[in-house]
């Protein structure tokens, strides 16, 4: 079948879907994973049309160099968040086409569920933290997320006074959720090498599951510091656009768990590669899913075909946003997504209901302020 039409979809929130469209009328949907450039990813989606249209849909790697090289500059995190959504809706659409779930196409299942960790709310208050942690334990999680953060204020991060309160949080929630709750923290690219081995240490006696992105991901050799003077496991990968970024973190054993996401990195296409070359190295899948609907059934898929799967994120689960827009999602229960027997990623996409949505408005960036005014990672 050829491909007849890529259409954008821009949310209010300023994430992108993207719909292939195809010459039997099947069509599959995309996600991609750069919030607040939105716009962006549809323009590049927009150039990839002289390419794809009229392209057999089925050649899907052929259609990802096409995409990744096309442009013969390496494009970027903005490129591969356009290529990670059209790649993503070709083996939606794939597996419609042929009448099975997109973790068939990859291989089966290798597990009848996948855990996943919520994100914690009320992370400024101690008492609330663990009431939160608390109630989730009882809802069936068995993971627990928040991320590091200043107990002066919202918009405020003084690295010392967060990694003392942090230390306390994770400490607070130990003593009262026992060893059945899995911690992890999000340090979020907060914190320089030293703070981030100070807290690093602090919490070590709590055993959390793992410490996610102690530092900007920019230079990933920096994470050998942290690996040298803690035992504490290490989660990256959420900010790298393809396999190459990945590169260095994976051979020099830098992580412990792979926060690849795939709305970000280059679809299934490429998530699978980078997880079969973790798989080299024993480092787990933790997909990074802050996303929608299509996000979460991507990550699913792939961990349900993967061998090494630690956890994935899941701040929202499925029927709980976006069930107008899209009206079937992915199963899920107690803590767990389950295994979709839908054709393809298991998710219907009503266009008209996305139509009535108000329309994507430009925002400013995101950021924190150290109190003497200097600009910080959100």
């Amino acid at each position: 079948m050829e491909i007849t039409d890529l259409r954008t979809f821009v949310h209010p929130d300023g994430n992108c879907f993207v719909k292939v469209e195809a010459s039997d009328g099947t069509y599959g949907i995309g996600e991609a994973g750069l919030t607040r450039r939105g716009p962006a990813v549809a323009t590049i989606v927009d150039e990839f049309k002289e390419e794809l249209v009229g392209a057999e849909a089925g050649r899907i790697e052929h259609l990802w160099q096409t995409m990744f090289r096309g442009g013969f500059f390496p494009g970027g995190v903005v490129q591969s968040a356009a290529v990670s959504a059209v790649d993503i809706a070709l083996w939606d659409l794939k597996g419609k086409q042929l009448g099975v779930p997109v973790y068939e196409l990859l291989g089966g299942r290798t597990r009848d569920r996948v855990p996943c960790y919520p994100h914690i709310g009320d992370r400024h208050d101690i008492d609330k933290l663990v009431e939160n942690c608390q109630a989730k334990l009882n809802e069936g999680w068995k993971f627990a997320r928040w991320g590091l953060s200043d107990p002066e204020g919202t918009d405020i991060f003084e690295p010392a006074r967060a990694v003392r309160f942090g230390i306390e949080q994770v400490k607070a929630v130990r003593e009262a959720c026992g060893e059945e709750l899995e911690i992890c923290v999000d340090i979020h690219t907060r914190l320089d090498p030293s703070s981030a081995v100070e807290f690093c240490r602090g919490v070590e006696p709590y055993s959390p599951f793992f410490i996610e992105d102690p530092l900007r991901s920019e230079n990933p050799a920096k994470l050998r510091q942290i690996r040298e003077q803690t035992s504490i496991p290490i989660a990256v990968g959420e900010q790298f656009d393809s396999k190459w970024a990945f590169r260095q973190a994976i051979e020099e054993d830098l992580m412990d768990f792979c926060r690849v996401d795939l709305c970000l990195a280059g679809g299934l296409t490429e998530a699978q590669k980078i997880a079969g070359w973790c798989e080299t190295h024993y480092i787990q899948l933790v997909p990074h899913n802050p996303l929608g609907p299509v996000s979460t059934a991507a990550g699913l898929h792939l961990c349900l075909s993967s061998p090494l799967v630690g956890v994935q994120e899941l701040p929202r689960p499925p029927m709980t946003t976006l069930s107008d827009v899209f009206p079937t999602q992915v199963p899920y229960e107690d803590g767990h997504l389950l295994v979709p027997e839908e054709p393809g990623l298991g998710i219907e996409f009503d266009e008209s209901a996305f139509t009535e949505l108000p329309a994507y408005e430009p925002g400013g960036g995101v950021g924190y302020r150290r109190e003497d005014g200097s600009y910080t990672n959100w």
